[in-house]
């Protein structure tokens, strides 16, 4: 693909929440951000204020447009939403914590740590479904933007998709990547597809966003293409 045909992806997850704080799984239920997540939203901003981006789009969920708001005012560009790039819809899990969720349903506990790809929460996506949705989506999104550079701010569990599908790993593969709140991760999509240029860029803030199943640590992936 000419370099005029490459389409630059700026991945973002959206601030923290409290609910990422006490390990709650968020879902599709609109939680905010909380006082961190706003001033993580600030530094992100800051951070990529002298990035060229042509767009930025987000989830319709509040925690991640309120984030992209605040990048998009520093960039003086507005926030486009597509649903597309919603969280996963984790049905009755949606506002519980892991134990929980294994102290009610442990079947579907185990089912979902083993990552089942045909496995979903009642009332909630299956684990193909959700990664299809997040991959077509962003390739969608980015086959409207050739030669350009782009952000989505979107959640854990899209990021996570991305990363799957950019370095090729399977679906039922242990994550052993970092998706931290507020971290800047980068892709080129091209006539292959998806490709990892960087990953888990958390300089920007002081402290590690909180993943739902975080140990704090955030490790970096440098990945150079030739093609940047």
């Amino acid at each position: 693909m000419p370099q005029s045909h490459t389409t630059r992806i700026l991945a973002i997850r959206h601030g923290e929440t409290a609910w990422n704080v006490d390990t709650r799984i968020q879902g599709q239920i609109d939680i905010p951000l909380n006082d961190n997540g706003r001033w993580q939203a600030q530094r992100l901003s800051q951070a990529l204020a002298g990035e060229r981006l042509d767009a930025v789009y987000a989830s319709d969920l509040l925690r991640a447009h309120e984030t992209a708001a605040h990048l998009a005012e520093v960039l003086g560009l507005n926030v486009r939403v597509d649903p597309g790039l919603r969280e996963r819809a984790f049905g009755r899990f949606e506002g519980m914590t892991q134990s929980e969720i294994e102290g009610k349903w442990p079947d579907d506990a185990r089912r979902w740590r083993q990552r089942e790809p045909g496995f979903g929460p009642e009332g909630g996506e299956r684990l193909t479904e959700f990664y299809e949705r997040c991959v077509n989506t962003t390739l969608r999104l980015a086959e409207e933007h050739p030669g350009q550079t782009i952000a989505l701010v979107a959640h854990g569990g899209v990021l996570d998709c991305l990363y799957r599908a950019a370095a090729r790993i399977d679906l039922q593969a242990p994550r052993t990547w970092k998706v931290a709140n507020a971290s800047i991760n980068r892709l080129l999509h091209t006539s292959e597809g998806l490709n990892l240029v960087g990953w888990a860029d958390t300089q920007h803030l002081e402290d590690a966003g909180l993943d739902e199943t975080s140990d704090g640590i955030v490790r970096t992936l440098n990945v150079q293409d030739s093609r940047c």
